[in-house]
């Protein structure tokens, strides 16, 4: 930027003094710090949009390389379970190509499983009908409430005695 000096500022001051003259200086003095924090305050702004979009490019970046390296990671665990899975598969063929089907009993193969009869249900149970076949004695008894009382029946119930009303 322009380096300005105090003389220079000095210099400025006097020849604005001179050419405006004191009774508008104030007043344009005050116009151009208004207008010098605007211009302060767009040049911030552009800078910050700039840094927001170099941001935001080195994120997406950043994303494209984890994603290849998901990529990778998702091959080679493929690779290495396809690899295992084959192997597997002919170490099986190879331990049970000596085995024949006449070696297993008829009683202990899966031909033999019957699955059970699908007629059975269990009961439902029907709280309601339950709670409601208590007879009543029982429930005063225990102190099962059989009524529901209003807030100022319950309190006239548990009102002391000598309390006045």
């Amino acid at each position: 930027m322009i380096d300005f000096g105090f003389d220079k500022i000095a210099l400025i001051g006097a020849v604005a003094l001179i050419v405006i003259g004191p009774e508008k200086l104030p007043k344009v003095a005050r116009t151009v710090g208004h207008l010098f924090g605007k211009a302060q305050r767009y040049v911030a702004d552009v800078k910050a949009e700039v840094n927001r979009s170099i941001e935001l490019d080195e994120l997406k970046k950043m994303k494209t390389q984890f994603e290849t390296a998901a990529r990778d990671v998702e091959q080679t665990v493929r690779s290495e379970v396809n690899e295992a899975k084959s192997s597997f598969e002919t170490e099986w063929s190879s331990a049970t190509a000596g085995l024949t089907d006449n070696s297993v009993p008829a009683t202990h193969g899966a031909e033999s499983y019957v699955p059970p009869p699908l007629d059975y249900h269990p009961p439902k149970k029907n709280w309601r009908l339950k709670r409601g076949a208590t007879p009543q004695w029982y429930k005063q008894r225990q102190g099962i409430r059989t009524k529901a009382l209003s807030g100022a029946a319950r309190v006239a119930r548990f009102r002391p005695p000598g309390a006045g009303r």
